[in-house]
């Protein structure tokens, strides 16, 4: 279990050096995904010891919630201050979200629709 949480740590690692060298807009811990993704389908199979820890470790995803938690609790009254922007931002994005999805479905049914005989 130690090696694989090494492995999955120098993963995010490698990802940050990344992200941060290249000046990348992504974050680093989606490119140490992407990266361990990448190493797991040149693999062929996930090994049963990253199997497990990662089971084990989703297991467990809800504590590693009580920090960003935590950090909403410590900025309360921030987050009241500027509590209009923050609702018009999460719905405007949640709109143009949909709007966005509803466009590329209506696009893929009329290409779809017009391979059919």
């Amino acid at each position: 279990m130690l090696g694989t949480l090494t492995l999955l740590l120098l993963c995010q690692l490698a990802g940050e050096l990344a992200a941060r060298l290249l000046h990348l807009p992504v974050p680093g811990p989606v490119l140490g995904m992407l990266l361990m993704f990448a190493g797991l389908l040149w693999r062929g199979h996930v090994p049963a010891a990253v199997q497990e820890t990662s089971s084990g470790l989703l297991r467990h995803l809800s504590l590693l919630f009580v920090p960003a938690g935590v950090g909403v609790m410590t900025h309360a009254a921030r987050l009241e201050a500027e509590a209009l922007p923050i609702l018009i931002a999460l719905f405007g994005s949640t709109l143009f979200g949909v709007a966005v999805t509803a466009k590329v479905m209506a696009a893929l049914l009329r290409r779809t629709e017009g391979d059919e005989p």
